[in-house]
């Protein structure tokens, strides 16, 4: 009896791996018309989600059974088969966007600072692949007004610091100029003690960097209390004028490239106190940009001025399902005691859950604007 039902186990897992071969095939053929779909779409600048499309498809597979009672396994099969086609037809759109920016001219792109700077940085990691001018501004305000003004075509900001929080200047630029976020870099930060050959960290009486960078380093300066810290336009730029100074009692706090740079020596390295530090830099256009691999969304909202506001906003991205992963307050200019609030969320516009959650916030919303729906980056943690 065993040896006949052995038998017959086997000849069912033939019949299986005879059916496996057929799906292949099928399925095969079915990722040949997708790759199709996904360059007609791309010719015409078509969305690649069309759920009333894919709802379609998935009935009239399941409305073929002639068993009916496979058909909740035959509706999940579909929606992973839908799914897997998606990102299929994501993958080509995005590949052939990648393609087209290698291509092209040359882009003019800014940011604040000078080479050896985390934003100079920023810049190089995002558009590692894309030919490119490089231009430097003063302030990040300067970037911003290049931005409006089409000296550039993109700028690169730092927005937020795992350690110190947003970059408020940033919020506030990026809203008051009507710019759009289009994609964003997260780059890891060490920073370090820098000096002129010879100097001693004891010898030092003055050391200059951004206030960002002075504050992530606070509490290894808790230790040297004799060194007035001074804040300075940005860590790269204080390695250079310590540089030029020739002064062996001035420092900087930097990067290690910025030493290299400007010929410094690390007095001391790795001194801010959160190991795990990285900053997350925005890269900001004049317009609005689509990509159909875009899975992070930035919303700016102002509540109405009355009780429960806040909550009766936030309440529609939890009921659409929306993760809502920071919320950054910024007060308005000339209104006490009423605020803006910069939102990040997971998404894509091309979602109609996501079109609708955004929808009823809006409509609870004194203002709603939505700054940017960009490719997260995946490589970098906050």
């Amino acid at each position: 009896m065993k040896n006949v039902a052995e038998a017959e186990l086997t000849k069912l897992r033939e019949e299986i791996d005879h059916l496996d071969a057929i799906l292949v095939d099928a399925l095969e053929k079915r990722m040949d018309v997708v790759q199709q779909v996904a360059a007609y779409k791309d010719e015409r600048n078509m969305q690649v989600l069309d759920r009333e499309r894919e709802d379609q498809v998935i009935a009239k597979v399941v409305g073929q059974l002639r068993n009916l009672a496979y058909a909740p396994q035959m509706r999940k099969i579909m929606e992973k088969i839908m799914e897997t086609s998606r990102n299929l037809q994501i993958d080509i759109l995005a590949a052939n966007i990648k393609k087209k920016e290698q291509s092209a001219e040359p882009i003019r792109v800014g940011y604040q600072g000078v080479k050896g700077s985390f934003s100079h940085q920023a810049l190089e990691d995002y558009f590692a692949d894309i030919a490119k001018v490089e231009m430097n501004y003063v302030h990040f305000e300067d970037v911003v007004v290049a931005v409006k003004n089409h000296e550039i075509k993109y700028g690169v900001l730092p927005i937020e610091n795992s350690s110190t929080g947003g970059i408020t200047e940033v919020y506030d630029l990026v809203r008051k100029y009507d710019c759009h976020i289009v994609g964003e870099k997260i780059i890891k930060v060490d920073q370090n003690l820098l000096g002129l050959p010879g100097a001693k960290i004891e010898d030092l009486k003055q050391v200059y960097s951004h206030p960002q960078g002075l504050e992530q380093s606070r509490e290894f300066f808790k230790k040297h209390p004799y060194i007035e810290l001074t804040p300075f336009f940005n860590t790269a730029r204080s390695a250079q004028m310590v540089s030029e100074s020739g002064d062996l009692k001035k420092g900087a706090v930097a990067s290690r490239q910025a030493a290299k740079l400007y010929g410094l020596e690390i007095l001391a390295e790795n001194i801010n106190f959160n190991t795990a530090n990285h900053t997350r830099f925005i890269i900001i256009a004049d317009q609005p940009e689509h990509r159909p691999d875009a899975d992070k969304i930035t919303v700016v909202i102002a509540t109405k001025h009355e009780p429960g506001s806040l909550y009766k906003v936030l309440r529609h991205f939890y009921e659409c399902g929306l993760n809502m992963f920071n919320l950054e307050s910024r007060p308005m200019e000339g209104r006490s005691w009423e605020y803006f609030f910069h939102i990040d969320l997971t998404g894509n516009l091309d979602d109609p859950r996501v079109r609708k959650g955004l929808q009823d916030v809006a409509e609870y919303s004194a203002y709603c604007k939505i700054l940017g729906n960009y490719v997260g980056d995946r490589v970098g943690t906050l």
